[in-house]
């Protein structure tokens, strides 16, 4: 029987909105937006302050990363929770490593051209 403790567990809401933002580099507002967008559900206190979990900065991650890197809008990030919900599977894991990828390939594609005209450079 394997005991977790009660400050570990990325479900548990413990950040104010402003640690949040502060944690993840945006506005507050930017949060509160993901909130309306329905992208994002903080807890809330009794006195309604709104709490962020581990696992909520993460999802929050994933957003920005998919916006900001991916060009995906915020109805498409939606879409990609839902579906990533409904299947059960890791849509967005496998979209972070194709692009990866992807990056990688390009960046050795351009590195192919400037290689080659510096061993032209050399022999001459």
């Amino acid at each position: 029987m394997t005991f977790r403790r009660p400050d570990q567990d990325p479900t548990r809401p413990v950040y104010v909105i402003s640690v949040a933002a502060s944690i993840l580099s945006v506005h507050p507002r930017t949060l509160r937006i993901y909130e309306e967008e329905g992208l994002v559900c903080p807890a809330r206190t009794p006195t309604n302050i709104r709490l962020y979990s581990e696992q909520d900065v993460r999802r929050i991650m994933w957003i920005r990363h998919l916006t900001q890197n991916l060009g995906v809008n915020l109805a498409g990030v939606r879409i990609l929770f839902e579906l990533e919900e409904r299947l059960g599977t890791r849509i967005l894991e496998r979209l972070y490593t194709e692009g990866t990828a992807a990056a990688t390939t390009e960046e050795r594609a351009e590195d192919a051209p400037a290689t080659k005209a510096a061993a032209s450079a050399a022999e001459v």
